[in-house]
């Protein structure tokens, strides 16, 4: 019974990325398309999530800033509140400030940048409210979301882009989403180095 299980999360994971192949590539190279032209163009990318989804914001900064998979020059990129001292005690007079996520972004965002929201589950207030506050920013959205995206997609822009994965379960959106920022990671490194046929891939 428990070894069933245990091969179930395998299978049910494989079915979902060969799902994503199909309906999520699109959306993908769209994505790489704006986190490339904002890179590029002398931007920088901030990524945002909760939980699980944090720390896939945190790893793909790290990667841009150092490297995926082979060695290329450094891409300007941060994962928003992930210093404690501001997001659990940062205070305005006497109250705490609100969404101070939302804040940060205020602070560090510009014309050119682009905001990479992750939620595997339906988007926060808070996140509702980061998003805007990057339009207000004039920066472009990438936001990566499970099959149900909440209130996300009308808070969108035709300038955005929305990349949902046919899942509900968050386990397998984190796997899947995952996937989606190595894709990422590999093609904004194609796009600037070339092939990596012949390349040496370099691990962690």
């Amino acid at each position: 019974m428990l070894l069933h299980r245990i091969q179930q999360h395998f299978v049910d994971g494989a079915d979902l990325q060969y799902q994503c192949a199909q309906a999520v590539s699109p959306a993908v190279e769209a994505a790489v398309s704006a986190l490339l032209a904002g890179l590029t163009g002398g931007g920088k990318v901030l990524a945002l999530g909760s939980g699980v989804s944090a720390a896939l914001a945190q790893s793909f900064a790290a990667q841009l800033v150092g490297r995926f998979e082979r060695e290329r020059p450094e891409l300007a990129a941060l994962a928003l509140g992930t210093n404690p001292a501001f997001t659990t005690g940062a205070v305005l007079g006497n109250e705490m400030i609100a969404w101070p996520v939302v804040r940060q972004l205020r602070a560090l965002g510009q014309p050119g940048d682009v905001l990479l929201v992750i939620a595997a589950a339906a988007p926060s207030a808070d996140v509702l409210a980061a998003v805007a506050a990057a339009h207000e920013r004039e920066m472009v959205v990438v936001a990566l979301t499970g099959a149900r995206p909440s209130d996300l997609p009308d808070a969108l822009k035709d300038t955005d882009v929305l990349v949902t994965v046919p899942a509900e379960r968050p386990a397998r959106v984190h796997e899947a989403h995952l996937v989606v920022l190595h894709a990422i990671c590999d093609a904004i490194d194609v796009q600037l180095l070339g092939d990596d046929t012949e390349a040496e891939i370099i691990g962690p």
